[in-house]
């Protein structure tokens, strides 16, 4: 089996190294780590002698792609400002990615990057961990078999702490999407509304983000989206005051039960085998789902993010030797930061936004 070359790019004080993007890496049988990029002379010492263990260290990543020409690289920063440039410099390369989410700033970018990706055939993978989870692939197979029945509505939350509104939407909406696309397919339409203290969100309420992903808007935020078979999708976030995080969860609810999940590896799921979605109406109690089955004993005893993440990076090189998509690809990428930049183009103009959307601007400007 082939061991390929694999890069790290990292941003110290500037996204760091994302969730584990780079550790993943470290003890993978299938790899072989080269170098690591990082503009920040003490956080890429840090890297390169204490994390990684790598051989050779940059302060220009474009630099480390030229001399090292690594076949693999994880564009590991939480940064947004830089993923268009990294991704595109990386293809160029001929090096295929772990990508840590959201995938960029603007489907403009989006669009670029995936040409990049296309012309020079590289993959992508997003590091959207929950859709890898052993206990989302038994949640499938429960829809798949009709136990749930008529799949209505899929219903989302936010963490909704500080970050209430704009920027929960971009940092922790896009897994909640990501969930309801790989559930229910594409999302056709999209209407939104988003407020700020109470009133209708207005152009001067527009903000830069954090983690540069650009402009935000609101501190309270209402979206619905149409899927296929008239599936219904809600997301909603707001700078709440009390139970911030708590309700971090998505709803699938079916015309005979209900789940209930969270996010990660090996998230908390539930599922209520009853068309009501309220336990109590009959006999029915909430069962969890684990990745053996419905009120199976967990079977696996890792649940920290980096059973995601390698199950993520061995589907990528499985994708690369076998010339397909990743599970959660740059595509998959682009579609939820479609729904997320939809909740804007719908708001701006008052009215349901069809999707994909015309505007590959950024709706805020």
């Amino acid at each position: 089996m082939n061991k390929y070359r694999v890069a790290v790019i990292g941003r110290t004080g500037k996204g760091n190294y994302g969730h584990g993007l780079d550790t993943v890496w470290v003890n993978n049988s299938r790899a072989e780590i080269v170098a690591v990029a990082d503009e920040d002379e003490k956080g890429r010492e840090k890297a390169a002698k204490i994390t990684l263990k790598a051989p050779a260290a940059y302060a220009d990543y474009r630099e480390m792609l030229k001399k090292e020409k690594p076949q693999i690289v994880s564009v590991a920063d939480r940064f947004l400002d830089s993923h268009r440039d990294m991704v595109i410099a990386c293809a160029e390369a001929g090096a295929s990615m772990f990508l840590e989410k959201p995938l960029c700033r603007t489907l403009a970018e989006a669009d670029e990057m995936i040409a990049a990706c296309e012309k020079h055939h590289v993959k992508l993978a997003i590091a959207h961990q929950t859709r890898h989870s052993p206990r989302v692939k038994v949640i499938k197979q429960l829809i798949a078999d009709g136990k749930l029945g008529e799949i209505l509505e899929l219903r989302g939350r936010g963490k909704e702490d500080p970050r209430g509104g704009g920027q929960d939407l971009m940092v922790l909406g896009t897994h909640s999407l990501d969930m309801m696309r790989h559930l229910a397919g594409d999302a056709r339409w999209c209407f939104a509304r988003i407020s700020q203290d109470g009133k209708k969100a207005l152009p001067g309420d527009v903000r830069q983000g954090g983690e540069g992903m650009g402009p935000i808007q609101g501190d309270r935020i209402a979206a619905t989206y149409g899927f296929d078979n008239g599936v219904i999708g809600t997301f909603g976030t707001y700078k709440a005051k009390e139970g911030m995080g708590k309700r971090y969860s998505l709803q699938i609810c079916g015309s005979k039960g209900i789940i209930q999940m969270l996010f990660g590896s090996l998230p908390a799921v539930y599922w209520l085998d009853d068309p009501s979605w309220m336990a109590g109406n009959s006999k029915a109690t909430w069962q969890p789902i684990t990745s053996g089955g419905v009120g199976v004993p967990e079977p696996l005893k890792d649940s920290s993010m980096d059973l995601c993440n390698r199950l993520i990076v061995a589907d990528l090189i499985e994708s690369i030797e076998k010339d397909r998509q990743p599970l959660g690809s740059i595509y998959d990428g682009r579609a939820a930061l479609e729904m997320i930049l939809a909740t804007y183009e719908s708001h701006k103009l008052d009215r349901p936004v069809e999707l994909p959307l015309k505007n590959r601007r950024h709706p805020l400007g």
